[in-house]
């Protein structure tokens, strides 16, 4: 497979159980009538029968799909109360997507998708290729993250909706941080540079996304280069951005949704 300019080769192991799950993974998520049952229910839980009737199929081919979202880990039931009727109301259960679950969705295709994971299997990269595309197409996709790789908080994903957002890990002596324009890092990535002196920033400006090392001890790299000290250097979804190097460090994936890319 051609390699485009922005991405990155991850080669792994064949691992047969792992291969055989993300093919389950992929059915689950590709099926244009689970993609609606998730738009349906991505900030209300609903109940079987509202879901089925919004998304205009049977009661029992609804049941059918929840089921394989709810074996997948995407959505979570709960018991609540019907809407009024002529019969009066009663229990029922009612259906939600998991926090962050969609945006767990795209990190999961995205991040296989961008890295180009060599599975030996050039069916499996296209099929993740497709199913990513109908998920974003029917689902959309939120704001630019950066999803955290390694360490005790592997796979937390930071939403990026500031114009400026400074990284670094926690400081103690510092004012309380503002989740909307820092991402601290705990002390477990102890090379990385503390937020009250933020080992780097991203900046969003005329729709483009740059990264800028603040001086930082142990350096920011993107896609294995070493940035030079206060000079901002774009990024692109993908890309794999490096605080510090070695196990203390701590390592990013940058990821944006495709229609703000092409802005």
């Amino acid at each position: 497979m051609e390699q485009e300019e922005g991405q990155h080769t991850l080669v792994m192991e064949k691992d047969q159980d792992f291969l055989d799950e993300l093919s389950d993974y992929l059915d689950v998520l590709g099926n244009a009538t689970r993609l609606r049952i998730l738009k349906s229910i991505e900030r209300t839980p609903k109940d079987m029968r509202t879901i089925s009737r919004e998304i205009e199929t049977s009661y029992e081919n609804t049941k059918k799909h929840i089921d394989k979202l709810l074996l997948a880990g995407v959505i979570r039931k709960e018991a609540g109360m019907s809407a009024p009727t002529s019969k009066g109301i009663h229990p029922v259960w009612k259906y939600s997507v998991i926090p962050g679950g969609l945006e767990a969705i795209i990190q999961n295709l995205g991040l296989f998708s961008n890295l180009q994971v060599s599975f030996g299997d050039l069916g499996l990269s296209r099929r993740i290729e497709d199913v990513l595309g109908q998920v974003s197409e029917k689902l959309g996709t939120a704001a630019p993250v950066v999803v955290l790789l390694g360490g005790p908080d592997d796979g937390k994903i930071f939403a990026l909706g500031a114009e400026i957002i400074s990284i670094g890990r926690e400081d103690a002596a510092a004012v309380p941080s503002d989740p909307e324009r820092e991402i601290v890092l705990s002390e477990e990535y102890a090379a990385v540079t503390r937020v009250s002196r933020p080992h780097c920033r991203l900046i969003h400006s005329s729709g483009l996304w740059q990264i800028e090392d603040c001086g930082s001890t142990g350096g920011t790299f993107v896609n294995n280069t070493r940035l030079a000290v206060h000079t901002r250097t774009a990024i692109r979804d993908g890309d794999i951005i490096d605080l510090g190097k070695g196990v203390r460090g701590a390592r990013l994936v940058f990821r944006v949704p495709k229609e703000e890319e092409k802005a």
